[in-house]
């Protein structure tokens, strides 16, 4: 289990899931949760967080308002990352993916009987995170729930949790988190609305990464990272510069902004644009990119360096470098607003 140390008292959504909270909580209310539980949203936007206050609340011995009391044993317990009915599963430190061990165990966690409370909770953050083995060992739990076991699994792209998990959870889809909403949240760590913005821009919209910016310890290589990509969809940087602003990160890393940046200017476009040449040469691009995210969860190890400069160079070609005379994410080439 990965240890939650140094919680708050009290685990509350983030203002943006305000709706999905209140439809969970009606469902608890009239105990018609189902024992799983499939939170789907954009990277960055926070779907762990609900996750965790949802994880707390069922957990929680006499929840006030909607959320764990914060005051009772259990939430003491829970707060601690000491609570002997809470499991939490992501990647092992130094891999990317969960691995069939941890879910096996989770899954022996899951049959037995809670030992504080009446209810156990596992959670999975990101359940896309699991390989084929791990992923078979969990069906046991869906299949066959156990009494007042909660399973709650967390992703950013549904299609990456294998139609065998989906079909048996709850599919709880959050929506893109608004800017004002976003804003008004990141103010309260930066003390500026100026610097909210502009944490916010690099971020794509996205505001736990803005906030990772903000506070982070690598917050200036994240920071360089977003920027290269961001100048090169906006002209402002040639392939070599972005990749040279790259150099320094993990290939997981400069895979992952690269696949942002993608995801972006997809966003960004109009239908026309994203039925072009260019739009679907654009999807083409973000699966290989995905493709290889995949691989190097798996324990692949390619030339970061020419991995890089290769789908920076694809991505610049499709945004208007090559010869195909379609544009995406508008007429200039580059991403809309």
């Amino acid at each position: 289990m990965t240890a939650l140390t140094g919680l708050p008292a009290i685990s509350a959504p983030l203002p943006w899931q305000a709706e999905a909270w209140s439809r969970i909580n009606q469902q608890l209310e009239d105990n018609t949760l189902p024992h799983a539980l499939l939170f789907v949203g954009l990277q960055h936007s926070g779907k762990a967080r609900l996750a965790l206050a949802m994880a707390r609340l069922l957990l929680c011995k006499a929840p006030s308002g909607g959320l764990n009391c914060g005051s009772c044993h259990a939430c003491e317990l829970s707060g601690s990352g000491t609570h002997g009915d809470l499991r939490w599963l992501q990647p092992e430190e130094k891999s990317r993916s969960i691995k069939v061990d941890q879910v096996r165990d989770a899954v022996a966690f899951a049959t037995r009987t809670a030992s504080f409370g009446q209810r156990k909770v596992l959670v999975l953050a990101p359940a896309d995170a699991m390989n084929t083995n791990a992923a078979n060992a969990l069906l046991k739990s869906l299949e066959e729930p156990s009494v007042d076991t909660f399973l709650l699994l967390v992703c950013d792209r549904l299609h990456s949790v294998p139609a065998t998990i989906r079909s048996r959870c709850q599919i709880v889809k959050l929506p893109v988190p608004a800017d004002h909403a976003c804003l008004d949240w990141l103010d309260k760590a930066t003390g500026d609305r100026g610097e909210s913005e502009r944490l916010l821009q690099l971020a794509g919209g996205m505001p736990l990464l803005a906030e990772a910016m903000h506070s982070a310890a690598d917050a200036e290589q994240l920071i360089s990272m977003r920027v290269a990509c961001r100048g090169l969809l906006a002209g402002k940087l040639s392939v070599f510069e972005a990749a040279d602003m790259l150099a320094d990160a993990p290939v997981s890393d400069a895979l992952q902004q690269i696949a942002a940046a993608i995801r972006l200017t997809l966003r960004g476009s109009d239908r026309k644009s994203l039925g072009s040449e260019a739009g679907r040469r654009l999807f083409y691009l973000l699966d290989e990119v995905v493709g290889v995210q995949r691989a190097v969860n798996s324990g692949a190890n390619p030339n970061r360096q020419l991995i890089t400069e290769v789908l920076l160079e694809k991505l610049h070609s499709i945004l208007g470098g090559g010869d195909t005379g379609d544009n995406i994410g508008g007429s200039t080439g580059r991403p809309g607003p």
